[in-house]
Order: C-alpha cells, then sequence, then structure tokens
C-alpha cells in the first residue's frame, strides 16, 4: 500500500509537502475548497518548485468551480513543473460545493466535465457549452500534447461508479468505502484521524485537535445526507443541532462546515464536551499505534491500494512522523 498524505489548502501547505516528502510520503493531495483556501493550483505550483520526488495533484478537483479548459490549462503547467509525478482527482462537491450552499453536481455533468477535460489534454478539439475548443498553447507556453496524467473519481454510488470505471485511472473514496473498491487498481482512501499515545483518553487536548477535525466530519456528512435525524443518533448530536439551528436557514450551511477538516467549530466543540468524543476511534482511524496500524491493514484487505492521510492540529509535523511510525512498524 502506497502511504500518502492530503492537507486542506493552506498557506504553509507547500511546506508541509516538502516535510511529508522528506519523511517518505509517496503523494500529497490538497483540497480544492475555494470558500476557505487559497488557490489550490497556486499552492501546487508551490510545492513543484519545493520538492524532487512526492506526487501532486488536486484531490479533489470540483467540475463546477471551474471551465475544463482553465482546469487543463493548470494542469498541463504543473505538469511541466513536476513531470511524472501529477495526478487529478475530481469530486461532485461535499465541501467544495456544500459549504457554499450547493448540491453535489449530476453524475451526467461529470460524464461530460471530465471527457471534454481529458480531450483538451490529449490535443482534440472538443465540444462545451455549444462552443469547439482545443489548447492552443504554443512552443513554451505549456508541454505538447498528449499531456498524460492519471485520474482518479470520487464515487461511492453505482452511478458514480459507472463514470469512474470508464472514465478514470483509479478511484478516491472517503467517508467509507465503496463495494467497488476492489475493482481498480489504484484505489485511494482519504482517512483522518491521529495515532494516540498508550493510556491516552480519547478525549486529551491532542485527541481533540489532531483528531477532532476529522471525527466532525461525521458529524457534518450525516447533516448533509441524512438530515437532523441522523446527526441526533450520534452521541452529543442534539447539542450540535442547537449550536447550527440557531442559524438561519438560508446561512445553516455555513455554521456547518466552519473549521471543516481543519478544526472544532462551535458546533463541533459542543458535541465533543457532550460525549461525542467516545465515538473518536469508530468514525476516524484514530488509535493507538497498534490500533491504527490494524485499521490500515483493515483497509488494504477491503482493496485499498494508497492511504491518504490527512494531518491535523499545531504540529503538522508530529502528526505525519507518527502515522508513518505506526503504519510501517
Amino acid at each position: 500500500m502506497d502511504i500518502a498524505c492530503a492537507f486542506p489548502t493552506a498557506l504553509d501547505s507547500p511546506d508541509n509537502i516538502a516535510t511529508a516528502e522528506r519523511l517518505g510520503y509517496t503523494r500529497a493531495w490538497v483540497y480544492d475548497t475555494p470558500q476557505q483556501s487559497p488557490d489550490v493550483w497556486m499552492t501546487l505550483a508551490l510545492a513543484a518548485q519545493r520538492t524532487e520526488r512526492i506526487g501532486l495533484g488536486p484531490g479533489v478537483l470540483v467540475p463546477s468551480l471551474r471551465h475544463p479548459m482553465t482546469n487543463a490549462a493548470a494542469t498541463a503547467t504543473l505538469t511541466a513543473l513536476a513531470p511524472g509525478r501529477v495526478s487529478v482527482a475530481f469530486g461532485t462537491g461535499f465541501t467544495g460545493r456544500r459549504a457554499m450552499g450547493y448540491g453535489g453536481i449530476s453524475w451526467s455533468y461529470m460524464d461530460s466535465y471530465v471527457r471534454a477535460y481529458r480531450g483538451l489534454l490529449r490535443g482534440e478539439t472538443v465540444e462545451w457549452e455549444g462552443k469547439q475548443m482545443r489548447m492552443l498553447h504554443p512552443n513554451g507556453h505549456a508541454p505538447a500534447r498528449p499531456v498524460d496524467v492519471p485520474i482518479l473519481i470520487s464515487a461511492l454510488g453505482p452511478k458514480g461508479n459507472k463514470v469512474a470505471s470508464e472514465l478514470a485511472d483509479g478511484l478516491f473514496a472517503t467517508l467509507r468505502l465503496p463495494d467497488s473498491m476492489r475493482n481498480y487498481s489504484w484505489a485511494s482512501y482519504l482517512a483522518w484521524g491521529t495515532v494516540l499515545d498508550e493510556g491516552e483518553a480519547p478525549d486529551s487536548d491532542h485527541a481533540r485537535t489532531a483528531g477532532g477535525p476529522g471525527w466532525a466530519l461525521a458529524y457534518h456528512s450525516a447533516y448533509e445526507f441524512g438530515g437532523p435525524d441522523a446527526v441526533r443518533e450520534l452521541p452529543g448530536g442534539a447539542e450540535w443541532l442547537d449550536i447550527v439551528d440557531r442559524t438561519s436557514s438560508e446561512r445553516r450551511h455555513l455554521a456547518v462546515h466552519s473549521g471543516h477538516c481543519v478544526e472544532l467549530n462551535e458546533a463541533d466543540q459542543a458535541a465533543w464536551d457532550a460525549g461525542g468524543y467516545s465515538v473518536l476511534k469508530d468514525v476516524t482511524i484514530s488509535g493507538t499505534r497498534d490500533e491504527v496500524r490494524r485499521n490500515v491493514d483493515g483497509l488494504a484487505s477491503r482493496g485499498v491500494t494508497e492511504i491518504v492521510f490527512q494531518p491535523c492540529g499545531p504540529d503538522i509535523r508530529s502528526e505525519l512522523e507518527r502515522f508513518l511510525d505506526a503504519v510501517r512498524s
């Protein structure tokens, strides 16, 4: 299994990616979340300049955020800066859309978008929004076409799996493992959590800051995909809802996704304090060194070929080191 990492794109992400390379991580993914992050392509370009070996890519791009020509040109640029190291993942938009109040894009739109994007990188003339277009970059403005990069698609259900199986080189999954995981030779799984010291309580300050942001995704995703009733089933769910419901319905998504993947927001903290921390090990890969290794081994047995670990908290280097030590032991 490849051991990769991911970062919620931040101003220090290029330096964190360089650290991950020195530690031995195989690839670094960064998120396309413009409502809370600096530009994903600028960040990857800086990372390319500061590294030599580690794979780089956006994981995941949300098609509705950019024209396919824009993403094709950015992909070509990054390929020139980091030849042989670029991969690209696409998704329908969890944080990248829902944190701005939109639902996910349709799979028919994803299908059309990826076909156009791939065609552009091959140097073909494609049709998009009723118009014919082609990458016209002269020599010195982008690598010669075709520009060949692996593409992964984040898909959980049958519609997404159909698109991924037809158009992608691999699957990029998170939150849960789809049944189709074993059908792909490249199957990435994005996971959160932290390595706890022996005897460390699940509600320690370290557990909260390093494991809490990933734990909070259980509440964010339950609300988005199952509604309030699904959140109430979680420990501390009622307290979480009490905070979120103070915000008007047209702005509630802002309360839900504030701090997403980075820190606990007010509702998350209320749920944590009400006992929500008790499911930290259930909804993340958190645990002692041996427990984390067993969790990762279990993912490998279910078809995961690349574990993608997102470190959180004030000491990113330490979290990267602790995780790598756990899974390599």
